[in-house]
């Protein structure tokens, strides 16, 4: 075989869907009972996030090299969807965030959040767009950027982004500062913010910071380092953020209209050098909001869901989070908005974990992210 021959057909191999994994069903202890594991599928390459897709089709996943796939409930993984956009896979840049239309079934909407390239290739930001999933499920058609992060300032650090929409069909996307920590403070840019707009990316008139000279429109919120999670609480209907702190001090939000949480000015961390952050005042300062919880001890946390599905009775009015350096998945109860409760599971499995979503099914569906990622399947026998 010639060597374009066989290039030609490891091209041709790699468009193939991915076949689904039996492995068995394995458990492993939890306080609230036996944890049960089952892995839908593995053999794909830094997953990020995933969404379902109504009427038991499945759930759309990311690779942060650039793939959007279905994966079926039984564990099929089909080949990457055509017409995703072209992505900056760099550093903790990709694919990111998928997010579906509220009106789904009806417009069968898309939303992409991922890192994009500038100008001089040498930087980026987040950027987010939506296109329309064919009836055939096989590509996404007439693409288009809703919102983008400016300036462009990541070498290919704190990207964020997770997208989230609420009770209302407003967007919200949780941001990172792209490692240029003073730009949280800015109100002129779109680093370290969480901000809100409309699915068609215009700005509600009732932003909180419309209509002010040099500040932008889009802005909720400010003063975050880099949210990787993101959930709206389905009791209160109000988004909750976490976002990795530096060395130390990673944390929970529920970030309000207008309001300053504090990167880089407040911090419970330090450098990875173990220098103080130089903007650093201490881990509170006036005009800032206290974080909702915060973890002296990084785990570095990223994707986020809330528990509020019949099945497992024991996971009621908890929050679930992926950790990636602790190659966690951590559960917290929650009394109201309060955390009186922490527990870490799955530390046997060794895989940075980068997502975690309820499925329709009351199962939890996690995403390890490692150059051989897998989808697992998570339950609990009470």
């Amino acid at each position: 075989m010639s060597s374009r021959t066989w290039l030609l057909s490891l091209c041709a191999a790699a468009l193939l869907p991915l076949t689904a994994t039996a492995a068995p069903e394995r458990t492993f202890p939890s306080e609230e009972g036996q944890l049960t594991v089952s892995t839908l599928a593995e053999g794909l390459k830094n997953l990020w996030a995933l969404a379902f897709l109504p009427d038991g089709q499945g759930m759309l996943v990311t690779e942060r090299q650039g793939n959007l796939r279905i994966i079926s409930a039984d564990g099929k993984v089909g080949s990457p969807l055509s017409g995703v956009p072209q992505v900056w896979a760099k550093g903790q840049g990709g694919l990111l965030d998928v997010a579906l239309s509220p009106q789904f079934e009806q417009d069968r909407m898309v939303y992409l959040s991922y890192a994009e390239g500038g100008g001089d290739g040498d930087t980026a930001g987040t950027t987010v767009g939506r296109g329309r999933l064919s009836s055939d499920n096989l590509r996404l058609d007439d693409f288009n950027v809703i919102f983008r992060q400016q300036p462009k300032l990541s070498s290919g650090n704190h990207f964020g982004s997770r997208l989230v929409f609420d009770r209302d069909g407003y967007l919200f996307i949780a941001l990172g500062e792209n490692n240029q920590r003073p730009t949280a403070q800015d109100l002129d840019k779109l680093q370290g913010k969480v901000v809100r707009i409309l699915p068609d990316g215009q700005v509600p008139k009732d932003n909180p910071f419309v209509g002010q000279s040099n500040v932008r429109p889009e802005v909720w919120s400010y003063g975050h380092r880099n949210q990787q999670g993101a959930a709206l609480n389905p009791w209160t209907g109000e988004l909750w953020t976490n976002e990795h702190g530096p060395r130390g001090g990673d944390e929970i939000n529920i970030p309000k209209p207008g309001k300053n949480y504090g990167w880089p000015l407040a911090t419970h961390g330090i450098n990875y050098s173990l220098l103080p952050i130089p903007e650093a005042k201490g881990k509170r300062v006036e005009g800032a909001v206290d974080p909702l919880h915060v973890w002296e001890k990084s785990p570095a946390i990223s994707g986020m869901a809330f528990y509020d599905n019949p099945r497992f009775k024991a996971w009621d009015h908890n929050l679930f989070i992926g950790a990636l350096a602790a190659q966690e998945l951590i559960r917290l109860q929650l009394d109201g908005d309060k955390v009186v409760h922490e527990e870490r599971l799955l530390g046997q499995l060794n895989a940075r974990i980068r997502d975690v979503r309820v499925g329709p099914d009351g199962f939890l569906y996690v995403l390890t992210d490692e150059s051989d990622g897998a989808l697992l399947k998570v339950g609990l026998t009470q």
